[in-house]
């Protein structure tokens, strides 16, 4: 993968602004905090994200896939106020799980998603390299 960065651009936090990648492409549905038996794990906002991100690595792993392989994430929140007031504790849980990597990333504040009582939902493309 590369991150692609603009010369003359400031440097990203927690993001690239764009990534190329060649190789074996995964396409991971939104994820919710769900268990692996369909139930929310918690009603708080960073509780349903560990959980969210740690389905999304289950689902990559079923591809052979890594964190590292992500090139895209997209989050769904419910609202940016709760987002960004969670965000020093978010990025400690994201760095937990996904590690050091920072994908081409974008954040969008919903009015609702389908599962009622979901915070956020997270969706991923990953490339595995040839």
């Amino acid at each position: 993968m590369k991150i692609l960065q603009p010369p003359s651009w400031a440097r990203p936090r927690g993001f690239s602004n764009g990534v190329a990648a060649k190789g074996e492409m995964i396409f991971v549905s939104g994820m919710v905090g769900w268990d692996a038996e369909g139930k929310l794990v918690s009603n708080e906002f960073v509780g349903q994200a560990r959980q969210a991100l740690k389905n999304i690595v289950e689902v990559l792993a079923e591809a052979k896939a890594k964190p590292e392989h992500i090139a895209r994430m997209t989050w769904y929140v419910i609202d940016k106020k709760e987002y960004l007031a969670a965000s020093k504790e978010l990025g400690a849980v994201y760095r937990e799980i996904i590690g050091p990597h920072y994908p081409a990333m974008s954040a969008v504040q919903v009015t609702a998603l389908l599962e009622d009582q979901a915070r956020l939902e997270i969706e991923v493309t990953a490339v595995i390299p040839d």
